[in-house]
């Protein structure tokens, strides 16, 4: 990579982190670019060359997210070996991610960033897709051993991913409710009965 390439790079991160920051503090409507470039030092112009605009910013910022937290999940659940460890993998994995990352998260779950992921739905399908082959492939042989139910894989996922996403939220959301340490313990084996044959 040349120089240049490398300082484009670091422009981008800068920006990147920037605006995460922005978000965080000042909500979907605070992410301007005013507020991006004055907080990363970075010319507006830069942010334009970059990212076109701030929605591109805010999609740029949604895929790098996106795409760590697919990778840590795909990283938890490439060693196990049972439906039942793969989904306790999972479940932890997503929880803890948001702990560790609790601004991202926000980002994640924001509704503006899900009104977006709506509005380019086959765009971020696509981008997934290599990711999510890794899930598909780990759930192959286990609908084939009889141990999940032969559904569609998007059903699959939802039935997985969509109690956990439901506890991130209402966790996000400052609810004093919810207890991660609680949901790790009792989500897998709900989940695991919902993809029984």
């Amino acid at each position: 990579m040349s120089p240049k390439q490398q300082r484009g790079e670091a422009t981008a991160d800068l920006l990147l982190d920037a605006a995460l920051r922005v978000h965080a503090v000042a909500g979907e409507h605070g992410l301007t670019v005013t507020a991006v470039t004055a907080l990363s030092g970075v010319s507006m112009g830069s942010l334009y060359h970059h990212f076109g605009s701030v929605e591109g910013l805010a999609s740029a910022l949604h895929t790098r997210w996106n795409t760590r937290l697919l990778e840590a999940l795909l990283t938890a659940l490439e060693p196990t070996r049972t439906l039942h460890t793969g989904v306790r993998a999972l479940v932890r994995a997503y929880l803890t991610f948001i702990q560790e990352h609790r601004d991202a998260a926000l980002f994640l779950h924001s509704s503006g960033t899900s009104r977006a992921a709506m509005r380019q739905g086959r765009q971020v399908h696509e981008t997934q897709e290599a990711r999510l082959s890794g899930f598909a492939g780990w759930l192959a042989p286990r609908i084939a051993a009889g141990d999940i139910a032969p559904l569609p894989a998007p059903l699959i996922e939802a039935l997985v991913m969509g109690p956990v996403v439901a506890t991130a939220r209402r966790w996000l959301s400052g609810v004093e409710d919810v207890d991660l340490a609680e949901a790790a313990r009792l989500l897998p084996d709900r989940i695991c009965r919902s993809l029984a044959p």
